[in-house]
């Protein structure tokens, strides 16, 4: 812009002093016409520089997806191509053979049926101990009372032995049937313990739980989501609008599943123009403002766009941490303050 403007000036002063001579040419207007343009122009950037900043290093990003396989085995399928064709998001980069992991689904789904029917039947054997314990308990009692009765009679008949008034043979009767009752009670004890303690034992059983549920189907059915997000990686979608490079995949291939083995490169559609300027050239310069930028790769194309934010900082003016004298460092402040680039990112319409 600045060379059409000098061409005019020049073909005006050429005009006026040469062709029709309306002003003498001597060193007064030489003098004066040599310092218009130099002033003008000088203004005129000045003023460039704060209404309408301009810059020559703008630069488009686009980010890259490396796609790596969570899970190992053999490619069956790449419907996708490397190349200018856009993949849309969703779309199926690749599928894995997913029969091993179906086969692994089936087998949980099997284990997670005879936890859960294992579980049921433990709830079942902790009735029937409650019920044992119960039946003990009254068996105890009854023998108990029992064992109290035999007790008096035997006291009884041996008072009226020792009177005279009884017969031996029926305090040997009562003993007889004390002792008898004192077997059944210590049976009936026994009987108690045992129906406790496998009432308790059925209780551990039952008592190790993981988030409400009883602790062998809670982890009989985390592998079994576990083995159906596998089978659901076997086929593997596109995460972005994009177009993919470095394309490694052919149907046949074997992926291992490695994190840091990308299979193929996704280059998302949509990127980012940024544009780097000095700070004094933005201070007027706000998002939502209009602007205008060209790329080498489709000369003569103006395109058209807005100021999307401004970033008052870039990286390599990052310092590390290390000692710097005070000095040095407020020459290099009072110096760089007005010389930083700044990132301007712009957004296309």
């Amino acid at each position: 812009m600045e060379a059409i403007l000098l061409a005019i000036y020049s073909f005006f002063v050429w005009l006026i002093f040469i062709k029709l001579k309306w002003l003498p040419w001597n060193t007064k207007t030489q003098v004066v016409v040599a310092i218009i343009p130099i002033v003008g122009m000088a203004v005129l950037i000045l003023l460039l520089n704060i209404f309408a900043p301009s810059s020559a290093d703008v630069r488009v990003f686009r980010y890259t997806v490396p796609i790596v396989s969570q899970v190992k085995g053999r490619v069956i399928e790449v419907p996708v191509e490397e190349g200018n064709r856009l993949v849309k998001k969703g779309e199926v980069l690749f599928k894995i053979d997913p029969e091993p992991y179906r086969l692994a689904v089936n087998q949980l789904e099997a284990q997670l049926a005879s936890a859960t029917a294992s579980q049921k039947e433990l709830q079942e054997s902790l009735k029937a101990a409650r019920g044992a314990v119960d039946q003990s308990n009254a068996r105890l009692r009854e023998v108990g009372a029992r064992l109290e009765l035999a007790r008096t009679r035997v006291a009884q008949n041996r008072e009226l032995v020792s009177t005279g008034a009884g017969s031996k043979f029926d305090l040997e009767q009562a003993e007889a049937n004390l002792k008898e009752l004192e077997g059944q009670a210590d049976s009936a004890r026994a009987t108690q313990v045992q129906s406790l303690a496998g009432e308790q034992q059925v209780q551990q059983k039952l008592g190790a739980k993981a988030n409400g549920e009883f602790a062998q189907v809670a982890q009989v059915r985390a592998q079994l989501e576990n083995a159906r997000w596998e089978f659901d990686q076997t086929v593997v979608l596109s995460p972005c609008d994009c177009y993919v490079v470095n394309l490694q995949l052919r149907p046949g291939a074997f992926v291992a599943g490695i994190p840091f083995n990308a299979v193929m490169s996704l280059v998302e559609a949509h990127g980012q123009v940024v544009a780097l300027f000095y700070q004094n050239e933005l201070h007027q310069i706000k998002p939502g403002n209009e602007a205008e930028f060209t790329l080498n790769t489709d000369p003569g194309h103006v395109i058209k766009g807005k100021v999307d934010s401004i970033i008052w900082a870039q990286g390599q003016g990052q310092s590390s941490a290390q000692f710097v004298p005070v000095t040095m460092l407020i020459t290099a402040v009072l110096f760089a303050a007005s010389a930083l680039p700044t990132f301007l990112f712009l957004r296309a319409e």
